[in-house]
């Protein structure tokens, strides 16, 4: 390949802070407490009962101090709590590997004072009007109630009233692999909506679902709100806190660009490793939906969390990356991820360079006329860290003329190390 001028040389940026919206809970083990309370369990959930607790794959705000707190309360009402991973087919769809992911989050045995029974058989409950078997984590259906607990967020796929929540978790979480798979292929033929509401209709009256602990997250990562839903409100809940998780949303500061240089990826950031409606790529692959926004030309990843135990579902969504992030791909479990949610171009591979020099060379060489002192180029840690953004020089009268955003220095060259590659700690502040 031909060597590139180096180009980047004359690309100045800056940091900026955004300024977001963001309530905040302080004690939250008091607050999932009090909202727990609020459904007086006691009511169903008697002494000596088994209550199965469902946990998810995600990098959730406080989820390991919410899912002891669950724990507590279950045994104060003398009922015997353990903790279910909820995640299809996460974890490499084996066990053990779903067992790894819910511990690195911090959900022990040990911390949350109950037992984690994790396993990929599933009962089959019943079959759905649509004409395919609901599939039940053996183990929870055995239970004599069941507690959901997730985040309430937009889908990195899906769009509706209902997107990703207590009733997808129903779903693809408590269905493991085998309920994954077939939901997901029902969806091609029917919709995400009308499936979601099929199974999760299937489940609630079937499966002994005592409740559910919604959980909303601010623009800084931040737990904004718990609220404890009775399963006969599911369906109106998610519909009204999705509204509210899609407001508290993080975002990019600006509307357009050439470049997204994004530091990692992972199953612990989102279902596809980067949120997609953070980087405008929910709806189409490779480019933004006419009426979406942002509008970005090109997306590098750096690098794979370790958090992602290799699963690096959503890179072939981006066009460039690092080649130590493909190092780290345990690509069995990617691609099984990608099958089973029929989102497969995912699994891809993207163009792959030794250096970010190299990388960001190539790109710079594919803007079109644009100048590189021009190119319009926005570096973040990850699409859940957006409070502080590095930006080019394109972007700086923009950025003086915004209440929203405080701009923190002066402009200065990126910052390449002698091996002419980004410093990986330079955006861990944001």
């Amino acid at each position: 390949m031909a060597v590139i001028s180096d180009n980047i040389e004359y690309l100045l940026v800056f940091r900026v802070r955004q300024k977001f919206d963001a309530p905040q809970i302080d004690d939250v083990p008091g607050e999932v407490e009090a909202q727990l309370s609020r459904l007086s369990l006691g009511n169903k959930i008697k002494p000596g009962q088994t209550v199965a607790i469902a946990v998810g794959s995600r990098g959730i705000a406080n989820i390991h101090r919410i899912v002891k707190t669950i724990v507590a309360h279950i045994k104060w009402l003398g009922a015997d709590p353990f903790i279910v991973p909820a995640m299809g087919s996460h974890g490499g769809g084996m066990a053990e590997g779903q067992r790894e992911i819910v511990e690195s989050y911090g959900i022990t045995q040990e911390f949350c004072g109950c037992p984690i029974r994790s396993n990929m058989e599933t009962v089959i409950v019943c079959e759905a009007a649509e004409g395919f078997p609901v599939h039940f984590d053996k183990h929870a259906y055995a239970a004599d109630h069941v507690v959901v607990c997730n985040r309430i967020k937009p889908h990195t796929q899906f769009v509706g009233d209902i997107e990703s929540g207590l009733m997808k978790m129903m779903l693809s979480g408590l269905g493991k692999h085998s309920g994954a798979k077939v939901y997901h292929r029902a969806i091609k033929d029917y919709s995400f909506g009308q499936i979601v509401r099929s199974v999760a209709g299937e489940v609630l009256t079937k499966c002994s679902i005592a409740a559910g602990v919604a959980i909303i997250e601010n623009s800084y990562c931040q737990t904004a709100r718990i609220e404890a839903v009775p399963p006969e409100q599911f369906e109106d809940r998610e519909k009204e806190l999705l509204i509210q998780a899609k407001q508290l949303m993080p975002r990019l500061p600006f509307k357009t660009a050439d470049i997204l240089l994004i530091d990692e990826i992972g199953k612990n950031i989102s279902g596809t490793g980067f949120d997609l409606s953070v980087v405008g790529r929910k709806y189409l692959v490779h480019k933004a939906a006419d009426d979406e926004y942002p509008k970005v030309n090109m997306i590098a990843l750096r690098d794979l969390t370790d958090l992602s135990h290799g699963n690096a579902e959503g890179m072939g969504l981006a066009e460039f990356c690092r080649t130590r992030l493909l190092e780290k791909v345990a690509v069995d479990v990617t691609r099984l991820n990608a099958l089973t949610s029929g989102h497969y171009t995912g699994s891809m591979v993207p163009l792959d360079y030794d250096t970010d020099s190299e990388m960001l060379q190539v790109m710079l060489s594919q803007i079109g006329l644009t100048e590189p002192p021009d190119a319009k180029l926005l570096w973040i840690r990850n699409t859940l860290a957006l409070t502080e953004v590095e930006c080019s020089a394109a972007y700086l009268d923009e950025a003086r003329d915004r209440d929203d955003l405080e701009i923190l220095t002066d402009l200065r060259p990126l910052p390449f190390d002698a091996s002419r590659n980004l410093c990986d700690e330079h955006m861990k502040t944001a």
